[in-house]
C-alpha cells in the first residue's frame, strides 16, 4: 500500500509538533514529523534503538552528546543507542524530517535533564 501523511496514522506531540507513522513495526519505525518553529524536543536517549535523522525541508539543530549540529535539507545525522539527544527548530520556519529508528523506539525512551 501506498503510504504518505495524507494517509498514515498521525500523532502530536511536544506542544505543537506532527507526526506521522509512515513505518510501525517492532523492528523498524519510519516517522515524517513536522517541527513549527522556535519548537523543540525534550533531551532523551533510547536503550536498544538507533536512529537516523533526515531533514526533508527547512533547517534544525540536532544536539547528540552534548554537540550541536545544524542540519538542512537533505542532510542527516545518526544516533546510536544510549546517547543523549535533542532536535530544536531554532528558526521561524516548519521543518520537516523523517525519524528511522531500528528497532522502533517506542517505549524505549528515557529522558534525561537539560
Amino acid at each position: 500500500m501506498k503510504i504518505s501523511k495524507h494517509n498514515a496514522e498521525h500523532y502530536i506531540w511536544g506542544d505543537q509538533c506532527d507526526g506521522w507513522r509512515l513505518v510501525k513495526n517492532d523492528d523498524l519505525s519510519i516517522i515524517h514529523e513536522r517541527m513549527p518553529g522556535n519548537t523543540h524536543e525534550v533531551r532523551h536517549y533510547h536503550h536498544h534503538a538507533r536512529q537516523f535523522f533526515f531533514i526533508l525541508s527547512g533547517t534544525a539543530v540536532l544536539e547528540v552528546d552534548g554537540e550541536r549540529i545544524q542540519l538542512g535539507s537533505q542532510e542527516g545525522c545518526e544516533v546510536p543507542p544510549l546517547v543523549p539527544h535533542q532536535m530544536f527548530n531554532e528558526t521561524n520556519v516548519d521543518v520537516e524530517f523523517l525519524v528511522i529508528s531500528q528497532p522502533a523506539s517506542r517505549g524505549d525512551r528515557v529522558l534525561t535533564e537539560n
